[in-house]
């Protein structure tokens, strides 16, 4: 009896562990994702597999792994592993880790401490792992989801390897979940049935985040409809209810992914504020990562306005890195601002057009060489060979404009850039036009 209420106690203590933290995959061949640097050959495999990690640091978004990979290495190499938050520890924490690491110095042991959110620690708090790092104490493995060159020491940065992290593709997501079903740590001891697309719902809902995904299953599956031979069924309306947004059933990846985002564009470039903003919340309810949309409005910006006015490029980047900043549901408003300004904008597709025009030439000119007059001439050889002869530095001469033709003499007299009659793009064709007749006299 006393054994058997033992192995309750374990099992109820492990499923009260979130479906993420049970399933934490224990080998380098169980982990899902980052393929560019955990592929066969690819370098943090090898470093991993021949014993020879340093300290490194891994930079990527919330959910992809990083300390799962760190736990992973620890095992792999046989170090004694270390992990605390730079949330809330401090120097005195620090030197009590690295006292800690130098005891297994002494012993002969390998230590692994990982840091999570290490851009967190200030200056003093860094330079408290540098003297560890150097003398080879530990091994140092800092994750952070912030560039870490603006975040991290140059003395400590100098010291680690920066590996990206990607966000985990749909594909990675959807293949987590199904092992979720089937793994005994997960739902594999249950019956469960789940609705076609389910699992791809979850994932595209996930954007890139694995413990997102985990936890979005955990939830539907506890909320399931229990049938009386014990089977939990999972329904597309069940999924629907747990994320209460009907509109996040669409898929980010299917037809009605890009509906959306056609609408959207074409109602900015009719100049429809109403139509543009319907659109946007459609996809931001929906669940659609917003700097995909923020991407999208800055190629129009200079797609579909252009010149006309230059400003709207500088308000779809500022839109972007706001996005970015402070993400979902605060920058909704930032989005809004980005496409109403666009839909008001004058409009010209000058831009794309004088590109798409220079392309074809330029594609079926390739060989076409570079006029000796535009070439540098770094060395004496190449200013033997006339590099640079003929050169006319504008600034030089009146009005800083020569006479000199900066086009392949195959192409001389070719007009790509033709400016509409919008906007401030009125006052450029002016000066065009008064630059091609000053050159023409």
């Amino acid at each position: 009896m006393s054994e058997g209420m033992e192995q309750m106690t374990f099992f109820d203590r492990a499923a009260s562990e979130p479906l993420a933290a049970r399933l934490r995959p224990l080998e380098l061949s169980d982990y899902v994702g980052q393929s560019h640097l955990l592929g066969k050959g690819k370098v943090l495999r090898r470093l991993i597999e021949n014993d020879q990690v340093t300290s490194m640091i891994f930079w990527g978004p919330p959910g992809v792994g990083k300390t799962t990979l760190a736990q992973i290495i620890a095992k792999s190499t046989r170090s004694s592993f270390i992990e605390f938050s730079a949330v809330t520890s401090g120097i005195k924490d620090i030197r009590t880790v690295m006292q800690q690491a130098e005891d297994n110095r002494r012993l002969g042991m390998r230590t692994i401490v990982f840091v999570d959110e290490i851009h967190r620690f200030n200056k003093a708090q860094q330079d408290a792992f540098l003297p560890f790092v150097e003398k080879g104490s530990i091994t140092l493995i800092g994750a952070t989801t912030e560039n870490p060159s603006f975040e991290i020491n140059g003395a400590l940065l100098s010291r680690c390897k920066v590996f990206v992290l990607k966000a985990l593709s749909p594909e990675d997501l959807v293949k987590l979940i199904n092992r979720a079903v089937r793994d005994p740590r997960g739902f594999g001891g249950q019956k469960l049935s789940m609705d076609d697309g389910v699992a791809d719902t979850i994932a595209g809902f996930a954007n890139g985040d694995a413990r997102v995904a985990l936890s979005t299953l955990e939830m539907v599956v506890l909320n399931g409809d229990l049938k009386p031979d014990g089977t939990i069924v999972v329904t597309r309306e069940i999924l629907e209810q747990c994320i209460s947004k009907k509109s996040l059933l669409y898929d980010k990846k299917g037809e009605e992914h890009y509906n959306l985002i056609s609408a959207l564009h074409k109602s900015m470039r009719n100049s429809d504020p109403d139509a543009a903003v319907y659109w946007l919340a459609r996809m931001l309810e929906a669940g659609e990562d917003p700097l995909y949309i923020a991407r999208r409005v800055t190629r129009f910006a200079s797609e579909d306005v252009g010149l006309a006015d230059s400003r709207a490029l500088e308000v779809a980047v500022a839109a972007y890195q706001a996005c970015h900043f402070i993400g979902m549901p605060e920058c909704s408003v930032h989005l809004t601002h980005a496409v109403i300004y666009m839909a008001l904008a004058p409009k010209s597709n000058a831009m794309e057009a004088a590109y798409f025009a220079a392309r074809d030439d330029a594609v079926s000119q390739l060989a076409e060489p570079v006029p000796l007059h535009l070439r540098n001439a770094p060395t004496r050889l190449m200013t033997e060979l006339e590099y640079g002869k003929g050169y006319q530095y504008a600034h030089d001469y009146e009005g800083h404009i020569t006479k000199m033709k900066c086009l392949p003499p195959s192409l001389e007299g070719k007009e790509y850039y033709v400016p509409s009659d919008q906007g401030n793009e009125v006052r450029y064709a002016a000066r065009l036009a008064q630059i091609k007749a000053w050159k023409k006299e």
